[in-house]
């Protein structure tokens, strides 16, 4: 039978296998419903487990900057206590310099 639109016969009947095909149709609906609300619940489980990964690797990504930032300050620190050093050597040198010029020029 071709599809079209069903239109009763003289007497208000429809067809006789109208009934089976609108039965198929509600079976079919019946079952469309359930396995879209399957599909709904392992779309929010995944969802949910995307979630809890998503979270985990923040506070994973956090304690790992934490951790980056205490070495950065750690090596900041040796940074700045070297560049003290190296300075304390320099003007140390630079003294002594013009203690040795002074001396050999005979200004002392």
């Amino acid at each position: 039978m071709a599809d079209g639109p069903i239109e009763p016969d003289a007497a208000g009947d429809y067809p006789s296998d109208m009934e089976a095909r609108v039965a198929v149709l509600e079976q079919i609906a019946r079952t469309t419903v359930t396995v879209l609300d399957r599909i709904e619940r392992r779309l929010e489980t995944s969802v949910d487990r995307i979630e809890q990964r998503l979270d985990r690797a923040e506070a994973s990504g956090r304690a790992d900057f934490q951790r980056i930032e205490t070495r950065l300050g750690a090596i900041e620190a040796n940074a700045r206590a070297d560049y003290r050093w190296v300075l304390g050597i320099m003007l140390g040198g630079f003294a002594s310099l013009l203690g040795v010029m002074a001396h050999g020029f005979h200004w002392l």
